[in-house]
């Protein structure tokens, strides 16, 4: 499974399930600055606060916008609500991974919310604060999910450049990692024991 970061809370999955190539966007909505892609082709298109301003995508993909659970390319996907109106937290299961996505929030998980994404394989999680987690709170809610990889996304870029630099996260979580443009995660290859760090760079 290939992770890409395009900012903010966007995030590009590729990936394998069964015999054809998958890809999911989470969260492509469209910026008021920075660079950002006009458009990308996409088999399944989530939405954690609905689908206005997104970007133009290709192709005709799957979308869902709205809590619940859905198997779709050989990807099984649960949305549960957030914690507003509107908004939501995903789960995505492929190639043996399971993948987290908190989407815009700043407030600690609910029962209902955990028992969705309590344990996933990989965490993204949103740490630039203002309407997101600080560092102090996004490492109180990794506590809670205990994921064996965390990727933090919404910190400071060209997109948001008023949410706060990645470095108050890293000092807290105790690793400071060289940035990748992308991750690849393997089953045979996640950690066992402790909590790792992959930081990105924006696309």
């Amino acid at each position: 499974m290939h992770i890409h970061w395009l900012g903010n809370t966007f995030v590009k999955l590729q990936m394998k399930p069964a015999d054809t190539d998958v890809t999911v966007l989470i969260d492509p909505y469209a910026q008021p600055i920075g660079v950002q892609p006009r458009s990308l082709l996409a088999d399944i298109v989530i939405g954690t606060h609905g689908d206005n301003d997104m970007i133009t995508i290709q192709g005709t993909p799957f979308s869902l916008m709205t809590p619940g659970e859905c198997e779709t390319h050989g990807v099984l996907i649960a949305a549960v609500q957030g914690n507003t109106a509107g908004e939501l937290m995903v789960r995505i299961d492929a190639e043996g991974i399971s993948v987290g996505h908190l989407g815009n929030t700043s407030k600690q998980l609910t029962d209902a919310q955990l028992e969705v994404l309590s344990g996933v394989d990989v965490l993204l999680i949103p740490v630039g604060g203002r309407n997101t987690f600080d560092a102090q709170s996004a490492m109180k809610a990794i506590n809670s999910i205990e994921p064996r990889v965390v990727i933090p996304i919404a910190y400071h870029t060209d997109t948001d450049p008023e949410a706060a630099p990645v470095t108050a996260f890293l000092k807290e979580f105790g690793s400071a990692p060289a940035p990748e443009k992308k991750t690849i995660i393997k089953k045979s290859t996640l950690p066992q024991e402790d909590t790792q760090l992959i930081l990105l760079e924006k696309e």
